[in-house]
């Protein structure tokens, strides 16, 4: 059984109050350690005929760069040092090409990164925190998304299940949380009943195992009916009246970008309720 003891909240600037909040209510309700990573992306130089005489004004953006940084660590200590959680706060100055790789290797050394949506005010921040989270930590990320909280105590819960090898890293990572939740939807769009594939009755196998571990669940095969799949588990999902949606992360690199399968993306950007994603 998965257990939280150390949850990274991955934060830029500004507009990280909430998810700060957020992340020391699940820290309360876990009794876990909190790490508030500060990432603020640097401004990139300048290049071409005018590099020399803008280097002044990019060194002097650049400090702007740093003492906005400093404020925001500050203002995060002020925040979490009402909560009662046990926490720390650490900061990133980074460059665009590496700020993936630097934020991977701190959510490493934690057993979730949360990402809130505080983020979504600056969208270039939001996805190279996403893809280092989810391509560089080996770790599970909970992206939540606006308007809702998260929980690490889910009542109810979707599992997108496709029989595919990162939807078994998802139901690993989250089988702690499955299992004291009152019900888990296994949740499967067009699934083929063939015995390469999700066996003669999808579902079941994967149903079976999540019963030993002590997990209340149904299966539930939807048709697609001309829907795109993300739609359809988020239509679902809503149904339910579910706490948090868990699946498995799709993509691979490409010239440094990452390029996520057509569902991952969007759950990513449209998800109706927290996700717990697994690559």
């Amino acid at each position: 059984m998965m257990t939280y003891k150390t949850i990274l909240s991955v934060i830029g600037v500004d507009n990280f109050e909430d998810d700060l909040q957020a992340a020391a209510d699940i820290c309360t309700a876990t009794g876990a350690h909190l790490t508030a990573l500060v990432v603020k992306l640097a401004a990139p130089p300048p290049l071409g005929d005018y590099a020399a005489t803008m280097s002044i004004a990019w060194f002097e953006e650049r400090e702007r760069d740093l003492s906005d940084l400093r404020r925001g660590v500050e203002r995060a200590k002020t925040v979490l040092s009402t909560t009662g959680v046990s926490f720390q706060v650490d900061s990133i100055y980074s460059e665009f090409a590496w700020a993936e790789n630097e934020i991977g290797e701190r959510a490493r050394y934690a057993d979730l990164t949360l990402i809130g949506s505080g983020l979504a005010a600056d969208p270039e921040l939001r996805a190279r925190t996403v893809n280092g989270a989810l391509f560089s930590s080996a770790r599970p990320v909970l992206l939540v998304p606006k308007g809702r909280r998260a929980t690490m105590i889910p009542k109810t819960v979707l599992l997108a299940w496709n029989s595919h090898i990162e939807a078994a890293r998802a139901v690993g990572q989250a089988v702690g949380l499955m299992s004291a939740a009152d019900l888990v939807h296994v949740t499967m769009v067009d699934p083929e009943d063939s015995p390469t594939k999700s066996g003669e009755e999808p579902g079941a196998d994967i149903a079976a195992y999540l019963a030993r571990h002590g997990v209340k669940v149904t299966v539930d095969r939807l048709p697609s009916s001309g829907h795109r799949v993300e739609e359809v588990i988020n239509r679902h999902a809503h149904s339910i009246g579910a706490d948090l949606i868990v699946m498995g992360a799709y993509g691979h690199s490409r010239m440094r970008e990452r390029i996520f399968g057509g569902v991952t993306r969007s759950m990513i950007d449209t998800a109706a309720a927290p996700v717990l994603m697994v690559h």
